[in-house]
């Protein structure tokens, strides 16, 4: 079992006797520590909460707590891991499937939105007059990566100086979206999973069947 899934038994033990505990106050450093803590780890339960058996994972917390041997070995308990991992993921990626088509119909009814034969959706922020890229030349750029939901997973900006690369050396829809440009001009994209990372998506921070929005300004060709 990873780390990552050991850690989550006891919060959601906790979680759900919550109903049954008073306020606590949060006076106290070691109190607000631990709320934060709390809080967290409660986080990190969100992709798994509706995929748990509360009772098998209460059984295995008590067991562990009173020092009692596995009621499932080491075998069984791999094999479970890897179905039970499959299926957070498969579910995490239907569901980015739907929220990103539901976003990519919003945003293609925008004005000033254009779409390519791909499904790239791309809309100018400002036009550039400097030669376009094509492939095998280099970029210098400066962009923005975030989800639908605004939630930025990379950033040129953020790094505090522009990136450099192969028009050909990122995903499909970022390279489409290069060629598509001048040096000078800014866009904003919104790429399909299909033309990102697709199923598989980009742990930890780009989950399966994502769409991807960047703004994205070209500053050179070489």
């Amino acid at each position: 079992m990873s780390n990552r899934l050991r850690l989550i038994a006891l919060p959601v033990l906790v979680a759900a006797t919550t109903a049954c505990l008073p306020d606590v106050a949060l006076e106290t450093d070691v109190q607000k520590a631990s709320y934060s803590i709390g809080r967290d780890i409660g986080t990190s339960l969100v992709d798994y909460e509706e995929h748990l058996d509360m009772m098998a994972l209460f059984m295995g917390v008590t067991d562990a707590l009173s020092e009692m041997e596995s009621k499932v070995t080491d075998e069984e308990i791999e094999a479970a891991m890897t179905a039970f991992n499959e299926m957070v993921q498969a579910a995490a990626g239907e569901r980015a499937a739907n929220e990103g088509a539901a976003y990519l119909e919003e945003n293609a009814a925008r004005e000033g939105v254009m779409i390519t034969a791909s499904g790239l959706q791309y809309e100018v922020l400002r036009e550039g007059d400097g030669e376009s890229p094509v492939s095998g030349q280099r970029v210098t750029v400066h962009y923005r990566g975030t989800l639908p939901d605004g939630s930025e997973f990379d950033s040129s900006h953020s790094r505090g100086e522009p990136s450099s690369f192969r028009v050909d050396g990122v995903i499909d829809g970022f390279s489409e979206a290069l060629k598509l440009m001048k040096v000078g001009g800014q866009i904003r994209v919104v790429i399909p999973s299909d033309l990102a990372y697709g199923a598989e998506g980009q742990a930890p921070r780009i989950g399966p069947n994502q769409v991807l929005v960047f703004e994205i300004e070209l500053l050179g060709v070489e």
